[in-house]
């Protein structure tokens, strides 16, 4: 290395990163300069070496589509075997070059995306991207204009006619929409830059120019806006507001404006995030608002008064002076001394305090570590800030002899079953963002491979500034009664089974035995009557009637037992046809409406919602008093929907009487064993509504 240190210095870095910034104007362009002073900002020392790659997409100055497309295909060929680790897309031309093309050219590459002036709105993007989003406030900022200049009566924006600049107008149209009768707004879009400001120069009385993007004027002149900016402010003879910080320090008033740099720090820093680790999926997009930010040269210029400005607001260029730079700093350092003995007070008194609490938190985390200890339960106490846990309690039963007292959150989460991972996690972070309490159910796996089942409760506790501090939990072994459930669980799917299977029996025999039976009687009874007399003739034509009523009737209960019609016709036909049965029988109303229901339905989940219907038009007839009801069945979200409503004097669910039956469980219980769920709806005089909500996909794999 010391004979050649130049063989040396021109080998490979290992330890290097590439960052690729596609933008969508060129250099000479300020935005790109100051997104591109950002982002060198953010990863100015990030213990690493950064190589920088810029490519430039000069979308205004090459607009059309084929000449876009060559640099689409020149940057593919050109780093297809030079891959960066990163790549930071600047603008929306960029980010959609590599939406179409990041899977194929750039496979793998985590993307960020930064879009000043301009949200994503209905773009989609995969997992390999995340990224800030700014916007502008033409709203807001002619808003500030009518405060400053209550007389306001004309607003003219000015802007070019670029892809850009179109669609930046396109969203000053939007927000402007409430200002329609109150304001006459004309645009200047189309206009070649002489005949704009020959239209600035004669601007009509109680008017305010709106300055938005002209990056190519009508006679299609590129601009940018360190040349256009101080053209249109000097040629305007009524204050200029503007949309960006690019738009200031050449005499424009300013207004609700984003900030080009602090976007570019913003999308350096999620890079640095991805250079060290992290997925793009796990770092949520920014969105960057705007600032309320002020000439105050303009301000005085136009004789508007800074007690009108939006709270929070920037004012830049006001003249640095002695008593107006330090005058708030003397007044603050004599109320200081005034106050500083009675905060020194109560920083010892609350001193005082916090140790007294401290004492007693020390004594109830003891007497709390006794209590777990003496149980089937461990507890432990997370420091968020460093990462470390204290555990305690009956560690060796539950996790296994390899489980320590001190460790981290990541120990415990290689411990919990890998189908109970995301739950866990899920809970976690719902508790510590709504700042309440968890509870759940999960599993973990011992050193041993044995699977036991905990009941963990636990809250998180929180610092002044509301940032989390510590989480504190507890969990019990509820191995034992969850293997009790499921034994009940089996034992209950058993009984229903073999009360389907003697529901089938039975309907074979009435309709295999006594209805041919019947049959036969009824033959014999039609022959002996023709030649009987007419007296014991007609008595032997109403025994006849009565034979056939009872066969109907034997008919009827075997197709309530078992639905030839759920089995051959499927679902729908079977709940259409019992709902048609059960109205012809009770003498009542019920409508039934199916709607996007598939054919391939399991037939435990059909005969499920079949005996439901069943169940739940006989709980209609037998306890509502309603003459109408109407069941309906649909397809929803990959859930099969069955609803029972009728306008019956309804109950109280929550205080069902002593002998109510066991319709409600039944009905749940079968739910419960296809995977779904029932939902009850009712109240005194309001009528009743069931909801059996049936995952398919579920039901389908419990089926298998």
């Amino acid at each position: 290395m010391l004979f050649f240190p130049g063989a040396v210095a021109a080998g490979p870095s290992t330890n290097a990163r590439r960052i690729l910034i596609l933008y969508e104007v060129g250099p000479s362009y300020p935005l790109a300069n100051l997104i591109d002073s950002g982002i060198r900002a953010s990863l100015d020392n990030p213990g690493f070496r950064v190589e920088f790659y810029r490519e430039y997409m000069e979308t205004i100055l090459f607009p059309d589509p084929a000449d876009q497309q060559s640099f689409r295909d020149f940057y593919v060929r050109k780093y297809q075997n030079h891959q960066p680790d990163v790549i930071i897309a600047v603008g929306p031309a960029p980010l959609k070059f590599l939406i179409d093309a990041h899977k194929s050219a750039f496979p793998g590459v985590p993307i960020v995306f930064c879009l000043p002036n301009r949200p994503m709105g209905t773009v989609t993007v995969d997992s390999d991207f995340t990224g800030v989003e700014g916007d502008i406030s033409p709203g807001a900022t002619v808003a500030a204009a009518l405060k400053l200049k209550p007389d306001t009566k004309h607003v003219v924006v000015v802007g070019g006619i670029s892809n850009f600049d179109l669609q930046q107008r396109a969203t000053v149209e939007d927000q402007l929409k409430p200002y329609a009768g109150q304001l006459d707004v004309s645009y200047l879009n189309g206009l070649a830059m002489p005949e704009i400001f020959e239209r600035l120069r004669h601007l009509p009385d109680h008017t305010v120019v709106l300055m938005t993007v002209v990056s190519m004027d009508g006679a299609r002149t590129p601009y940018t806006s360190n040349i256009s900016g101080p053209l249109i402010t000097a040629a305007a003879n009524a204050p200029v507001f503007s949309l960006s910080d690019r738009f200031l320090n050449h005499g424009e008033v300013g207004g609700d404006v984003s900030d080009g740099l602090d976007q570019g720090k913003v999308a350096g820093n999620l890079a640095l995030q991805i250079l060290n680790g992290k997925r793009p999926a796990d770092i949520p997009p920014v969105k960057e608002s705007t600032t309320y930010m002020f000439d105050w040269g303009a301000l005085k210029y136009w004789g508007m008064k800074e007690r009108d400005l939006p709270a929070g607001s920037i004012l830049i260029n006001r003249p640095v002076g002695l008593l107006a730079t330090y005058k708030q700093y003397i007044i603050a350092a004599i109320g200081l001394l005034v106050l500083q003995t009675f905060l020194i007070v109560g920083l010892l008194w609350q001193r005082r305090i916090r140790s007294t609490a401290e004492a007693e938190l020390a004594v109830a985390s003891a007497r709390l570590q006794l209590v777990v200890e003496a149980s089937t339960s461990v507890g432990w106490d997370l420091d968020l800030k460093t990462g470390v846990a204290r555990r305690f309690g009956d560690l060796a039963t539950i996790f296994g002899s390899s489980y320590k007292r001190t460790g981290t959150l990541e120990d415990f989460r290689r411990r919990v079953h890998q189908e109970d991972r995301e739950m866990v996690a899920r809970a976690f972070d719902v508790a510590k963002q709504h700042h309440k309490p968890y509870e759940l159910e999960f599993r973990v796996v011992r050193d041993d491979g044995m699977v036991h089942w905990l009941n963990g409760k636990g809250q998180f506790y929180y610092g002044e500034h509301g940032n989390a501090l510590r989480m504190l939990g507890m969990a019990s072994d509820i191995t034992e009664r969850k293997r009790a459930e499921e034994a009940l669980s089996g034992l209950t799917r058993r009984l229903i089974e073999t009360q389907e299977e003697e529901r089938r029996r039975i309907a074979r025999e009435i309709h295999d035995d006594y209805s041919q039976r019947i049959a036969m009687l009824a033959f014999d009874l039609e022959n002996l009557a023709i030649d009987s007399p007419s007296e014991t003739r007609r008595r032997l034509h109403e025994i006849l009637d009565s034979v056939g009523e009872l066969g109907i009737d034997l008919h009827s209960l075997s197709h309530r037992l078992h639905s030839s019609t759920l089995e051959s016709l499927g679902l729908v036909a079977g709940i259409k046809g019992s709902c048609h049965e059960f109205a012809e029988q009770q003498g009542m109303q019920v409508d039934f409406v199916s709607e996007n229901v598939p054919r391939d339905i399991p037939k435990d989940s059909a005969l499920c919602l079949f005996r439901i219907t069943q169940e739940g038009l006989r709980n209609v007839k037998k306890h509502s008093g309603a003459h109408h009801a109407e069941v309906r069945l649909e397809y929803l979200d990959e859930k099969l929907h069955l609803a029972i409503v009728d306008s019956g004097k309804g109950f109280d669910p929550h205080n069902l009487p002593p002998d109510h039956g066991i319709g409600l469980q039944s009905m749940s219980e079968r739910l419960r064993m296809q995977g779904g769920n029932l939902e009850v709806c009712s109240k005194p005089t309001g009528g009743t509504r069931l909801d059996a909500w049936l995952p398919l996909k579920i039901a389908a794999q419990r089926a298998s």
